[in-house]
């Protein structure tokens, strides 16, 4: 919308405008100034922030992927998300040995300048933030900042609002759900300059982080294991498939050399994100139109309920990539295309 408008004050105009012009028109009305005040009261109570998409502090990596976040809510010490960061997850029902592995792993890259940031889950999650929180250490949660999750892990919610951070999509007071998770995986991996997975299950949510690092261009890594442990089979399959095999801080940093060079350090001065600045939309007057011609007949005969990626709706349609973003934001707003991670879209 930022991107279509040019400012936020035009984008929330023409947001009712276009909400109305779908087969199953709706009533879209954007939040007014009483409860953006009441929303940022409740932050400052919690000792929260937000930070913007475009704006300084956002995690410049995050920035760069398809379906970044536009808001952010972050707890603690916010300058964390500028440095360079590694993803570190793996199994809820860790072992001891995996426990003790992501903790050394974590704490040896902290020594190097890295940042780890994880998802706050029990298991290797828990043992990555443990082994980082002296040097530092990011979460991303799946429900508000606020929200501890699991009970189990409140004294480390406090200890990353204190010495880390904490980062979520959702606004203050939601309750994770399982929905939520993968949407949480797609942002640890588009923080980091790499993910190492540590025990994971043949099924788990930590090969979806994998499959989002790989999406977005990131670094795969992966610890092996033992075959007769099931929670070593996803990792395994992973360095069958060309990940990085890891045992030490040094296999990480040997192959992240190359991009930790460009990137910028908590040093260096923090710069805002532009907002890229299309010069093929479609003008005004087309997009009025747009809803009645072929175009979107064209769009909607190749949706499905089955997600399909952007990119292969453009190659099929012929059409600009700004001409069928404008169509899908109009189809989603009328409440017909539902968005998923990894820029991907289906019909509801």
């Amino acid at each position: 919308m930022l991107r279509r408008f040019g400012s936020a004050k035009a984008a929330l105009e023409a947001v009712p405008r276009l909400a109305r012009r779908g087969e199953r028109s709706v009533n879209v009305i954007p939040f007014g100034r009483a409860a953006a005040e009441a929303e940022l009261t409740a932050l400052h109570r919690a000792g929260a922030r937000l930070v913007c998409w475009g704006e300084p502090h956002y995690p410049s990596g995050l920035a760069a992927i398809e379906d970044a976040p536009p808001v952010l809510t972050v707890v603690g010490q916010v300058e964390l998300l500028q440095r360079p960061m590694v993803a570190v997850v793996g199994a809820r029902n860790a072992s001891a040995n995996g426990r003790r592995f992501s903790r050394d792993l974590a704490a040896s890259l902290g020594r190097d300048g890295i940042v780890i940031v994880s998802g706050l889950a029990r298991g290797i999650d828990a043992a990555a933030h443990l082994g980082a929180l002296p040097s530092g250490s990011v979460a991303v949660v799946a429900g508000g900042v606020d929200v501890v999750y699991p009970e189990e892990n409140r004294g480390l919610h406090e200890a990353l609002a204190r010495q880390g951070a904490i980062v979520a999509e959702l606004p203050l007071g939601t309750e994770p759900q399982a929905r939520h998770f993968p949407r949480r995986n797609r942002i640890i991996s588009g923080m980091a300059l790499g993910v190492v997975v540590v025990e994971a299950a043949a099924r788990s949510g930590s090969l979806i982080t994998a499959r989002y690092a790989l999406e977005q261009g990131r670094e795969v890594f992966a610890v092996p294991g033992s075959p007769l442990d099931p929670r070593c089979r996803g990792c395994n399959d992973l360095l069958r498939h060309g990940a990085t095999l890891t045992e030490t801080a040094e296999d990480v940093l040997s192959q992240l050399r190359p991009a930790l060079a460009m990137t910028s350090t908590s040093s260096s001065p923090v710069r805002a994100v532009p907002i890229p600045q299309p010069t093929n939309w479609p003008s005004p007057e087309a997009v009025q139109t747009m809803g009645d011609d072929a175009w979107m007949d064209l769009v909607l005969e190749r949706l499905s309920p089955t997600p399909v990626a952007v990119d292969e709706l453009v190659r099929q349609c012929h059409l600009s990539a700004a001409a069928v973003a404008t169509l899908l934001l109009e189809l989603e707003l009328a409440g017909k295309v539902e968005r998923h991670p990894g820029n991907f879209v289906s019909l509801r």
